[in-house]
């Protein structure tokens, strides 16, 4: 029998999350992953997750999406010692890129990757913050799918399933937390 008296507690990464009400605008509530990112342990704890999520769906290459994204992407594609590409808003990156225009629920966005980001059939997981309605990660498979990438799967930290928007991935999706309202 091992004693487990003195392991460390697992870490609540909720409780490193905080809400902010009414932002950006009033009625919503937004999920400020700074408090995470500060404190080293939780970041640590939260990477060492997601890896866990991501790794078994053998990725070449994790693509971030503009711009929490990349705070998590980035240093999850050095942790699983994968490259790491980036989907950005316009006119943001050098060179000839790809890009994707897609409808918002008021109007509409683009999205855009570097050309030669992505060999043909290099197996790509995409990597967002927080899944609410869906629309820019689904945009995100989209680019990637139309750059010649094999999208492996798409992660969150954090997804709002009250809001619907993993039924707008169509390729298999994790995330880490989930909220109910």
């Amino acid at each position: 029998m091992t004693d487990h008296s003195d392991a460390a507690p697992p870490i609540d990464l909720k409780a490193h999350i905080r809400g902010i009400p009414d932002f950006p605008k009033p009625g919503i509530l937004f999920y400020d992953i700074s408090t995470l990112l500060r404190h080293g342990p939780a970041w640590s704890e939260a990477m060492r997750r997601l890896g866990e999520l991501v790794a078994p769906w053998q990725p070449e290459l994790l693509a971030g999406i503009e711009s929490r994204g990349f705070l998590l992407a980035a240093p999850l594609a050095l942790q699983l010692g994968l490259g790491f590409i980036m989907l950005r808003k316009p006119r943001k990156l050098p060179g000839a890129v790809l890009g994707l225009s897609y409808a918002l629920e008021y109007g509409e966005d683009r999205i855009e990757m570097q050309a030669d980001a992505v060999q043909r059939g290099q197996r790509v997981v995409i990597v967002d913050d927080l899944l609410a309605t869906g629309g820019t990660l689904a945009a995100g498979i989209r680019l990637l799918e139309q750059a010649g990438a094999t999208v492996a799967g798409a992660a969150t930290l954090i997804e709002l399933t009250f809001l619907g928007g993993r039924s707008r991935i169509h390729v298999p999706f994790r995330s880490l937390l989930t909220y109910d309202s």
